[in-house]
């Protein structure tokens, strides 16, 4: 008993509910437009998980889930072999949509600790989020969802503290950014922006170089694992000459110098075109790159070297041209599908269960999807995926210009940080990260093919760089009080003076 003659009031755990719903209630209130977002995504994710089940699967689905044979980084195997046991391949597909609705919250919480307008904020969340293409793939066994996945939590690790880039998140931003090279290979190419970050942010040479060492440590440690287990010490083997199916497509062979055995590797006129694009040329069988008989001692990945380079040296401009034109498509205003790329539709929602008869038949991918934990086998809900298509070709993806004006945006923001000082800077050195990272990642997977499922991470990082760079420029303006120079702060007013005293 109390001195008041009450019996002490004992606290459970339900006392702080009613505090925790207002806290709920209060964050939902403040950020309505992220949470009805965050709804409609849920929605669309649900629809998707329904629709097709236990998931969807591709031509190289199954070198994932059987095993790649060192053609491709084990990264998202290791994903894999821990979620299939458990669930399945439908568990497998319920994570990614995770991921896919973490990223969105990551990126808007990232961009409103750094002090972005919110409105601004929600604009780079809604893309993923909404973006049909997006769910599509994170429906689908592959390992593109894990990789922009792991790249938004690099970038957010070494932005989390915006006033100043200080060594343990340079450290952890770097050494996520680096693993995404055992999901793909081609996020090695995230060195470049992680190290020059560091080397801005904190101008000493020893930041830039712990970002490179810890950028380098997961991927020497994977290529070191890979000659223990494989004898070969690399991240992955993509078949002979990867570079075959850019050089081909854009070489004038009328006017290219090549020795006898080389030239028939040159497409015949309309022959691209008659295989699928680049694609085809490095992968259909009836390629020049798989039929051209070889001369004596010389491997397949030699001779088809060996044009690339006769290619990329003569002609150096026909393959800068050609890789241009790929690049610009992301850009484009419709989504339409073109005979000299990879084809759309591969990625997009069918209103059946989509199969590859020439490689992977329904049976195939049902034997595959029992060997994982689908007894049911594979199943496609009609009316519902009927309705996903609808949303998908009907505009439910992120248009083209709005890429571009986010690339503008990035770009002019990047650049405002050289005539700006103190914590004008900031949003402009997050702006230069996030845009050189999405330039790099994204002009690089061009330079080899283009194809829709390679510009996934646009839907990240291109909405994130021009959201940073849009508060980049306004603190720059505010810097500078609107007049394009910086403004000097302005002494205080003393007041009249009291008479002297006498």
């Amino acid at each position: 008993m109390t001195a008041t003659g009450q019996a002490p009031r004992v606290l459970g755990p339900e006392a702080g509910a009613p505090k925790m719903t207002r806290a709920v209630r209060t964050t939902v209130r403040d950020h309505w437009a992220l949470a009805g977002l965050l709804c409609a995504g849920l929605v669309l994710r649900a629809l998707a998980g329904v629709a097709y089940r236990p998931a969807l699967l591709y031509i190289d689905s199954a070198k994932y889930l059987v095993g790649s044979g060192g053609t491709a980084p084990e990264g998202y195997q290791a994903l894999l072999r821990l979620l299939d046991p458990v669930g399945g391949l439908a568990l497998v597909a319920a994570v990614q949509h995770a991921f896919g609705l973490a990223m969105a919250i990551a990126v808007y919480a990232l961009l409103i600790r750094c002090r972005a307008p919110r409105w601004a904020a929600t604009l780079a969340a809604a893309p993923v989020l909404l973006d049909a293409y997006q769910v599509q793939l994170e429906q689908t066994i592959m390992p593109d969802v894990l990789f922009e996945t792991m790249i938004t939590a690099g970038l957010v690790l070494l932005l989390w503290h915006p006033r100043r880039a200080g060594a343990w998140p340079v450290a952890a931003g770097a050494l996520v950014l680096g693993a995404t090279t055992t999901v793909r290979e081609i996020g090695g190419v995230l060195v470049v922006p992680a190290v020059v970050f560091a080397a801005l942010a904190a101008p000493r040479w020893r930041r830039a170089a712990l970002a490179a060492g810890c950028f380098a440590l997961p991927v020497l440690g994977y290529m070191t694992g890979a000659l223990v287990v494989t004898g070969h010490f690399g991240l992955a083997s993509n078949g002979p000459g990867p570079e075959y199916g850019r050089a081909a497509a854009a070489a004038d062979c009328a006017t290219l110098v090549l020795p006898a055995d080389e030239r028939a590797l040159c497409p015949a006129p309309g022959e691209t075109l008659a295989l699928g694009g680049i694609d085809g040329l490095l992968h259909n069988p009836r390629s020049p790159g798989h039929t051209v008989p070889l001369p004596p001692g010389t491997s397949r990945g030699q001779l088809l070297d060996r044009f690339s380079l006769a290619v990329f040296g003569q002609q150096p401009s026909r393959v800068a041209a050609s890789v241009i034109v790929d690049s610009t498509r992301l850009f484009a205003l419709t989504r339409d599908g073109d005979p000299q790329i990879t084809n759309i539709t591969r990625w997009q929602f069918e209103a059946f269960y989509p199969t590859y008869p020439h490689r992977y038949t329904m049976a195939a991918f049902a034997r595959l999807a029992r060997q994982h934990g689908s007894g049911g086998g594979l199943v496609a809900v009609g009316p519902i995926a009927r309705l996903l298509r609808a949303y998908q070709l009907g505009g439910g993806y992120t248009p083209g210009p709005l890429y571009a004006v986010a690339l503008a945006a990035g770009l002019l923001g990047a650049l405002s940080g050289l005539r700006t000082r103190g914590a004008g800077r900031e949003p402009a050195a997050a702006c230069l990260l996030v845009t050189l990272a999405a330039a790099v990642l994204l002009l690089s997977s061009d330079a080899f093919e283009f194809s829709w499922r390679y510009q996934l991470p646009a839907v990240v990082m291109l909405p994130l760089a021009g959201s940073f760079g849009v508060t980049a420029l306004i603190a720059a303006r505010t810097a500078t009080g609107g007049t394009g120079r910086r403004t000097r702060p302005v002494p205080a007013e003393s007041g009249p003076r009291a008479p002297a005293g006498r």
